[in-house]
């Protein structure tokens, strides 16, 4: 850990910088540039929406907590709009965290440069756009639900977030960079991963399909992903704090540690044999 601190002290300035070429190089030639960062989720945002509320029919409505005292009604579009958001982040946080080294292997190869860094600069480019997404989806979201003081715990959510994919790509980026199999493994399954975290539908209610429901709500609290989708949905749309569900916090923070250890582990085992396989 100390070593992956010392690689970032006094580079916060060039982190940035690095970020802002990296958004720059991603949508260099588009007419439009940047703005594809919200044409792209945009559009894929309307196409589930359309397909759940206007292909499948009576799918424009979401009970959630059904049958129980804290039963609320959502409309379709802004309950997939506010899963939808972290999901892109943690989609992007993902593949292109895993493909960071191998992208950027001139910074490995040529120079002397603190490696490190590479997955962190990656990760902030796609909070710049994460952070504009979020405010977009904020505006709509207050004026169609309110506002509220829960809304605060973006706060937390968010940087938890970040922290969480940047230690995760500790472990993917190496590994991605000494075998290409592993990073196109890591792109195969992410549509997989998608269906089953909670971004288009809501985990807790799971519990009430017949025989296997209580096994499927327990075992999605093992997904990470769907913590942050829950989280983002207690903040802006349940009005429930981060602690109202104290076991789906448990296995998040146990698994936070773990993810955080063996990024450690696999960054400082692979870093020093990094320039000769790229």
């Amino acid at each position: 850990m100390f070593q992956i601190f010392k690689e970032h002290k006094g580079r916060g300035k060039q982190i940035l910088l690095l970020a802002k070429n990296e958004l720059l190089k991603t949508y260099k030639g588009a007419v439009i540039g940047p703005f594809w960062a919200v044409i792209k989720p945009a559009f894929t945002l309307f196409v589930y929406w359309f397909a759940f509320s206007v292909g499948i029919r009576g799918g424009g409505e979401v009970v959630i907590f059904e049958g129980t005292a804290n039963e609320m009604h959502f409309d379709r579009f802004i309950f997939m709009l506010v899963g939808f958001i972290p999901w892109f982040f943690i989609s992007d946080g993902i593949t292109q965290g895993a493909k960071s080294i191998r992208l950027n292997r001139q910074f490995v190869t040529k120079v002397s440069f603190p490696v490190s860094t590479i997955m962190t600069y990656t990760s902030v480019a796609r909070l710049y756009v994460h952070l504009f997404l979020a405010a977009i989806m904020y505006i709509y979201v207050a004026i169609v639900h309110g506002v509220s003081l829960y809304n605060l715990q973006f706060l937390l959510y968010c940087p938890l977030m970040f922290i969480f994919f940047v230690a995760l790509s500790w472990s993917t980026a190496p590994m991605s960079a000494f075998s290409a199999d592993f990073e196109n493994m890591i792109v195969s399954i992410m549509t997989g991963v998608f269906w089953l975290s909670g971004i288009i539908y809501n985990s807790y209610d799971l519990a009430s399909i017949p025989t296997f429901g209580p096994f499927l709500k327990y075992a999605m609290l093992v997904n990470p992903i769907n913590f942050f989708a829950n989280g983002y949905r207690n903040a802006f749309l349940y009005d429930r704090m981060f602690y109202d569900y104290p076991l789906e916090l448990i296995i998040f923070l146990v698994e936070f540690v773990v993810v955080f250890a063996l990024g450690i582990y696999n960054y400082n085992r692979l870093r020093k044999t990094l320039p000769d396989v790229l």
